[in-house]
């Protein structure tokens, strides 16, 4: 079972959501919040495979939560469900931790795909959301990945791998392919060639 918590301010739409989740054979709602608050805390007394949040609730920023909340329970995947259709919203949803970002009108329609991809540690973009996201976006350099990137910076900021994986919530087996996948794209031998690589094309700031 995929086990969820429901976080949302409002109780007539927790309850069609949870009609929508508890929908499914392998969903269980183990939990609803109503502020960002109980958002925090439930995630680690209840341990849910995902944690579907909305973003405008009393108690503080969600956005803020998101990070503090993958941080204290990284086996809790979150799901942002809003109605803010902003990219920058998704944006920095995204890069805190979120691994899902639906919109409340999409909601019958990709909350529970997203949900369940959540549960798989796969990502969920709203795709006219992320059509929106990936026009405002450079394109990443030398056919890098966004992940690659990511750990590029990290790299030239003086992180280790053990840090850029708690920062990145990926594992330092990953981290070091993502490391190795960099060096053989842009044909470099050393952590001193990454960093000087990244200050060059403004990746970071001294």
């Amino acid at each position: 079972m995929i086990r969820i918590v429901l976080a949302d301010d409002h109780a007539v739409v927790r309850h069609g959501l949870r009609l929508l989740l508890d929908g499914e054979t392998d969903f269980e709602v183990v939990a609803e919040a109503g502020d960002v608050d109980g958002a925090r805390r439930y995630p680690h007394g209840h341990r849910p495979a995902v944690l579907v949040l909305d973003l405008n609730m009393p108690g503080g920023s969600s956005l803020t939560a998101i990070p503090e909340i993958r941080a204290q329970t990284p086996e809790t995947q979150i799901v942002v469900l809003t109605m803010q259709d902003e990219p920058e919203y998704a944006r920095e949803a995204l890069a805190g931790g979120a691994i899902g970002y639906v919109l409340k009108e999409a909601a019958d329609a990709e909350l529970v795909q997203a949900v369940r991809l959540a549960a798989a540690g796969e990502r969920y973009l709203n795709p006219r959301l992320g059509a929106r996201v990936a026009a405002q976006s450079p394109d990443p350099p030398d056919d890098l990945s966004e992940r690659e990137l990511d750990v590029l910076r990290l790299i030239a900021l003086g992180y280790t791998n053990v840090e850029i994986a708690g920062r990145t919530y990926l594992s330092v087996r990953t981290v070091e392919t993502h490391r190795s996948h960099i060096l053989q794209k842009l044909r470099l031998s050393s952590r001193s060639d990454l960093v000087r690589y990244a200050l060059d094309r403004g990746l970071v700031e001294v």
